[in-house]
């Protein structure tokens, strides 16, 4: 039915239309038909030809991606309370399924219903990235929900820094910088790194000059089921990044771990790492290729190999060419291990679909002539949730195996 609001309307093509309708909550700038007058960041209803309504999103006049949509309730109003309801609802997900939030994801995007936005928690200070002018325009009031809402929950925040040095920004026409948007006045400003514990061990977490906010949270739980099978083994931990895999291996007994990084930031901040948790003599960190590396090693050198590479892709368009990188990589470590070797493998892509990750691990398998016996399957942390009806929100694709 159509709605009658104050809100700008666009009205989008069938096939945008079964897009939505398939679990999607983008549309795309070539699926608009006509659109009311309104500013570069506003809130517009979309609807289909026939007048339906289908949701309200953040409009975006420079970038591809026309409407992010956040809502699919004709009767919502999007004032302040609205968002400071929204914040709410991520704050009490998050006490509630989870033991500790000391270090956790506090707003994931789309599934926290912020398109373009994410927050993560570290001790006291929290750290944001925005990507979209919508959620830019509107920060003030999401960033005061935020501060108000730990507070009535009795949990101290004594910084808000904000990431947004990401090149995606520019898409929507957005500065790029990183500056501390809120302190209290005991916060020392010159404050750039933290330390947080997760599954028993420390990492230094760098939220002004790491990687995304700082460190990589979704991986949290898979971590620990990884070490959970690395007692007694000889562990290669690739792609490392802050040595985390490597790590939950040592603690639980591996007889030995190399941990590989082509950046050199990556492996000192490894070091640092292992060091911090009494492990600076028991890892071996090599700055290389992976891909290169993996020609240097024999077969049999290693029992279990770790695979967490970035993600090969970031679109439709190169999703073969990321599906011959996953099978190029599995293969060789497949290669290496042979029969009774296990294999921890995984993509934090949600393009590449988990039907093409399974076909794409089973075509390497074969081409080693071994079969896959699957110890676990797990995806992101319960920090980072899935909408079972939003596609974009499901991305990580985690495989545990053994070769026989």
């Amino acid at each position: 039915m159509k709605t009658e609001r104050e809100y700008p309307k666009a009205v989008i093509s069938v096939k945008g239309e079964d897009f939505i309708d398939s679990g999607n909550n983008w549309v795309y700038e070539n699926e608009v038909l006509e659109m009311m007058p309104h500013e570069n960041g506003d809130i517009v209803d979309v609807l289909s030809v026939k007048g339906k309504y289908l949701g309200s999103g953040f409009v975006s006049d420079l970038s591809k991606i026309r409407v992010r949509i956040f809502s699919h309730n004709a009767n919502d109003r999007f004032d302040d309370e609205f968002f400071a309801r929204r914040v709410g609802y991520a704050i009490d997900y998050r006490l509630s399924v989870l033991d500790d939030i000391a270090a956790c994801r506090v707003i994931f995007g789309e599934a926290d219903g912020f398109p373009g936005l994410t927050v993560d928690k570290y001790n006291d200070i929290l750290v944001s990235q925005i990507t979209t002018i919508g959620i830019d325009k509107r920060k003030d009031v999401i960033f005061k929900a935020l501060l108000d809402t730990f507070k009535k929950h009795g949990i101290a925040i004594n910084a808000l820094y904000e990431r947004n040095d990401v090149n995606s920004r520019s898409l929507d026409g957005l500065e790029l910088y990183k500056d501390y948007y809120y302190t209290s006045p005991s916060f020392d400003r010159s404050t750039k790194e933290t330390i947080i514990e997760e599954n028993g061990l420390k990492y230094y977490v760098g939220f002004i000059d790491g990687q995304k906010t700082g460190y990589f949270l979704d991986q949290k739980y898979n971590r620990q089921l990884v070490g959970n099978i690395a007692k007694g083994k000889r562990v290669l931990d690739c792609f490392t990044h802050t040595g985390s895999f490597g790590l939950n291996c040592i603690k639980n007994g591996a007889l030995k771990v190399v941990s590989v990084d082509i950046s050199p930031l990556a492996i000192e901040q490894s070091k640092r790492n292992a060091e911090l948790n009494g492990y600076g003599d028991r890892i071996e960190y090599v700055k290389a290729d992976v891909f290169k590396y993996l020609d240097t090693v024999k077969k049999k050198d290693f029992d279990l190999i770790i695979l967490d590479p970035p993600a090969f892709t970031k679109s439709r368009a190169t999703v073969m060419s990321a599906y011959n990188g996953y099978k190029r990589i599995n293969s060789e470590a497949m290669r290496l291990l042979g029969k009774g070797g296990y294999l921890a493998t995984c993509s934090c892509s949600h393009f590449m679909s988990e039907e093409l990750f399974v076909k794409m691990l089973l075509e390497a398998a074969k081409g080693n002539n071994l079969t896959l016996k699957q110890i676990s399957y797990s995806q992101q942390g319960k920090d980072h949730p899935i909408i079972l009806s939003s596609n974009q929100t499901d991305y990580l694709k985690f495989y545990i195996l053994q070769l026989v």
